[in-house]
C-alpha cells in the first residue's frame, strides 16, 4: 500500500480476493473507522479500477484501490467551566480524578464537556501543544466510563518526560475493579497479546501477533453470595482496555462492561464498566522527586461494595 499525503493506493493480493470493499480498507487503514468509510464511498472518494464502488462491491485479485481522505477539519475547542477534582498541580503537571460519563478529549461528534474543555478553563494557555489543538496537555487517557487518576502536562518539557516514563511502563498505575465470578488465587498475571479484535475493529481481543501486554491482579475481598470480586490491578503495560480485555480472557470481566463482558447479567444497573484508577505514581519532571496520588473510589463503587457486603 501507498500513500501519498491523504492519498492511499494499493493492488489487491490474493489473500484479499472477494473481500468486502468496505471491510478491505479498514483492515489495511486501521485508522479508519467502517463507518467514515461509508461515508468517504458515498461522497465518491473510493475507486477500483477508476469506477466508484458501493461499500458490499466485492473486490478480486490485482483490482486498483484509489482512496481519497479530504482534509479533517479542525473545530474550535473552547474552554469550559466544569468542576474538577484536582489530587496534585503545580507548574509542570495536574492529576485530576476523572469523574464517571466525561470523555478525556474531543473527538468527531462530541466537542464540548470533555476533560479537554475543563481543563483549558483551569490552565488558561498553560498546557503542552505536543498532542494538537485537538488534545492539549493529554499524554495519556482512560475510558468515559471508568474514574480515576489522569495526569495532564501543563508545557511540552513535562509532556516529553511523562510520554517517555509510559512508553518504557515506569509509571506506576493501579485500577481497582469489580470482577464477575470467584477468582480463587490470591493473585496473578495475565500476559497475553492485545490487538484489534478480528470480529469488531472497535474491539481489542487477545490475538496472535497483538502487542505484548501484562496486568498483574490481586483479591481484596471476595463476595461469594453475590459471584463477585473486588481485585487490585497493575498495569505492567498500557494497552487500549487492557484490564477489560484481560480479565475478560480469562473469564472473569468486569462488572457492567457492555463490551466485554456481553451476556453477563447482574442485578445492578451501571452505567459501564466498574473500573477505578485509583493509584498514579511518576517522576516528576522537573524535580525528579517521585510524586503519587490516590484517587477515592467514586461514590456509586463505594456504594457497591457496602452493598456486596
Amino acid at each position: 500500500m501507498e500513500q501519498k499525503n491523504d492519498i492511499f493506493e494499493f493492488v489487491v493480493t490474493d489473500e484479499y480476493e472477494g473481500m468486502r470493499i468496505d471491510k478491505l480498507i479498514s483492515e489495511l487503514v486501521d485508522s479508519l473507522s467502517r463507518t467514515y468509510i461509508k461515508k468517504l464511498i458515498d461522497d465518491k472518494k473510493v475507486f477500483c479500477n477508476g469506477k466508484n464502488v458501493k461499500p458490499s462491491t466485492s473486490v478480486s485479485e490485482n483490482d486498483r484501490i484509489y482512496l481519497e481522505i479530504p482534509p479533517l477539519e479542525v473545530p474550535e475547542i473552547l474552554p469550559q467551566d466544569i468542576p474538577l477534582d484536582i489530587l496534585y498541580e503545580d507548574e509542570d503537571v495536574l492529576v485530576v480524578n476523572k469523574p464517571k460519563n466525561m470523555v478525556v478529549h474531543p473527538a468527531a461528534g462530541h466537542y464540548k464537556d470533555t476533560l479537554v474543555n475543563a481543563i483549558m478553563f483551569h490552565c488558561k494557555d498553560n498546557l503542552s501543544g505536543i498532542n494538537g489543538v485537538m488534545r492539549p496537555g493529554i499524554v495519556h487517557r482512560i475510558d468515559k466510563d471508568t474514574t480515576g487518576s489522569v495526569i495532564i502536562c501543563k508545557n511540552d518539557k513535562a509532556h516529553q518526560s511523562i510520554a517517555e516514563q509510559l512508553k518504557d511502563h515506569s509509571i506506576n498505575r493501579v485500577y481497582h475493579a469489580i470482577v464477575y465470578g470467584i477468582i480463587k488465587e490470591e493473585e496473578g498475571d495475565v500476559t497475553a497479546p492485545i490487538g484489534r479484535s478480528a470480529n469488531d475493529r472497535k474491539k481489542m481481543a487477545v490475538v496472535n501477533g497483538g502487542k505484548y501486554a501484562s496486568t498483574h491482579y490481586k483479591v481484596l475481598k471476595r463476595f461469594p453470595e453475590d459471584g463477585f470480586t473486588y481485585i487490585e490491578c497493575k498495569l505492567k503495560t498500557g494497552r487500549t482496555h487492557q484490564i477489560r480485555v484481560h480479565m475478560s480472557h480469562i473469564g472473569h470481566p468486569l462488572l457492567g462492561d457492555e463490551v466485554y463482558a456481553a451476556g453477563r447479567k447482574s442485578r445492578f444497573k451501571l452505567n459501564g464498566q466498574c473500573l477505578h484508577a485509583k493509584i498514579l505514581g511518576f517522576i516528576h519532571p522537573s524535580t525528579g522527586d517521585y510524586i503519587e496520588t490516590d484517587a477515592p473510589l467514586p461514590e456509586y463503587f463505594s456504594h457497591l461494595l457496602e452493598v456486596l457486603k
